[in-house]
């Protein structure tokens, strides 16, 4: 029997693709695009050819950039003595999108010898303070600890976010890790 259909399932497979989206998203999306507003299906490929035509890492941070170097990393009013370590360029736009930081960023994609090497040049240009804004866990503690060894000839204080239990969650819902963390890292009230 010949499938008739072939150009639609193939949009679905291509949206199934997409993190979060399963097979009836990608259907219904595809349906929609196709059948109720072909516009916003043109305006979605428009974007994604842009976008990926255009976008890439900035050669200083490592953050998403149209130019050699991010918005970011050119402005003047941002505390150069600052600097966020990320694990991803889109962790900057969360961070961006709240107004929530000042400084600068790097992102830590990689740890090897041209990632540290990239580190240490931007900690050379006067930072102070470094804050570590990456996933808990042990494996990551462990990726601070090298980053703070391999910094030690600077006279630079680190940080990390704050972990432990979110707002409104109740305690039967938090994994072990963040409930010990909360209680080792509580605050007097």
């Amino acid at each position: 029997m010949n499938n008739s259909l072939d150009k639609f399932n193939r949009l679905v497979d291509a949206l199934q693709e997409l993190p979060t989206i399963g097979k009836k998203s990608a259907t219904r999306l595809a349906y929609f695009m196709v059948m109720n507003d072909s516009f916003v299906g043109m305006k979605i490929s428009n974007a994604i050819e842009d976008a990926l035509g255009t976008l890439k890492k900035c050669s200083c941070c490592g953050g998403m950039s149209e130019d050699e170097l991010c918005f970011i990393c050119t402005d003047e009013r941002r505390d150069d003595t600052l600097l966020c370590i990320v694990e991803n360029a889109k962790d900057i736009l969360l961070l961006e999108e709240n107004g929530l930081f000042d400084g600068k960023y790097f992102v830590l994609d990689a740890l090897d010898e041209y990632t540290v090497s990239q580190l240490l040049e931007i900690v050379n240009s006067g930072v102070s303070e470094i804050v570590f804004a990456i996933t808990p866990s042990i494996a990551n503690d462990a990726v601070i600890l090298y980053i703070e060894d391999k910094l030690s000839g600077f006279d630079i204080s680190f940080s990390k976010i704050a972990q432990g239990v979110p707002t409104g969650v109740s305690l039967e819902n938090i994994d072990l890790l963040s409930l010990t963390r909360a209680l080792e890292d509580r605050v007097r009230v």
